[in-house]
């Protein structure tokens, strides 16, 4: 990789593992756009690049969200049953996901469907509406069940889902900060079984990269790992002192300017 490359990389390593533990997102899907600039650069074949891009960003959360994940255990705010019983669902989903349905899905159609994803996000951030908390959690088949849809739109994004299980969990009634915490335990599962997925689903294809495990590109990984597992505990740190409505609605009109980009894509992709 280029310097330029290597530098953009660390920048968004050190952003998103900071908003991790900040926002109890996985950091993924706003490396994506960056990466796919990035793999443009180094010349990786076109009907690869947002595979890889979704695939490499879902790959970092596994070392982000254990620095996150650390951070909030020290401070009892993570529900461990509750991460318990989603979690099975979630890997199964995530496996079937990033693995069977991620590999027959084309290039310009995976980069619209996150283009829409990006775009409930950003709405999510800005409005920061809370679900009106109106039941108790399911039992465990419903759970499942729940954990099962996640891990697979997980798995399709290359998002921890934190933006599915916080509004979940807190229709149900647990705690926000607790809600908010979780989110970062269960994004280890999905992030474990859905990069599991890609590199089965990917394996041996014709013209990867050097470096490469199936879709996910290992040097890009070890750039931004590098620094988000430093800066995970500060943002974790962090969500107990800033405003954090503000913050997320500044993310989310950053997000509107990452879904255009991605829009873009989609439309090249389309030939339009």
């Amino acid at each position: 990789m280029y310097l330029s490359d290597i530098t953009l990389l660390l920048l968004c390593g050190s952003i998103s593992g900071f908003l991790a533990g900040l926002l109890g997102i996985g950091g993924g899907m706003i490396l994506v756009p960056f990466m796919i600039l990035v793999f443009n650069h180094l010349g990786f074949q076109q009907e690869l690049i947002v595979h890889m891009a979704i695939a490499t960003g879902m790959a970092t959360i596994l070392f982000t969200t254990s620095s996150a994940i650390w951070a909030h255990h020290k401070h009892s705010s993570i529900d461990w049953k509750l991460v318990a019983a989603l979690s099975p669902g979630m890997v199964v989903g995530g496996l079937v996901g990033g693995s069977k349905i991620f590999e027959a899905i084309n290039t310009s159609w995976l980069s619209l469907f996150f283009a829409i994803f990006i775009v409930y996000s950003a709405v999510q951030m800005i409005l920061n509406k809370k679900p009106t908390a109106g039941r108790n959690l399911p039992g465990p088949i419903g759970l499942f069940l729940f954990g099962l849809c996640v891990g697979m739109l997980a798995s399709l994004v290359g998002a921890g889902g934190a933006f599915i299980t916080v509004p979940f969990m807190l229709w149900c009634n647990v705690k926000p900060h607790t809600a908010m915490a979780s989110s970062s335990g269960l994004g280890f599962p999905i992030a474990a079984a859905a990069t599991i997925g890609y590199m089965h689903g990917s394996w041996g294809l014709p013209n990867l990269p050097a470096g490469s495990l199936g879709y996910v590109y290992a040097p890009a990984v070890a750039c931004i790992v590098i620094v988000s597992i430093f800066t995970a505990p500060i943002g974790a740190k962090m969500a107990r002192k800033l405003d954090v409505v503000q913050l997320k609605r500044i993310f989310g009109v950053m997000l509107f300017c990452l879904a255009a980009f991605m829009f873009n894509e989609s439309r090249k992709a389309f030939g339009f």
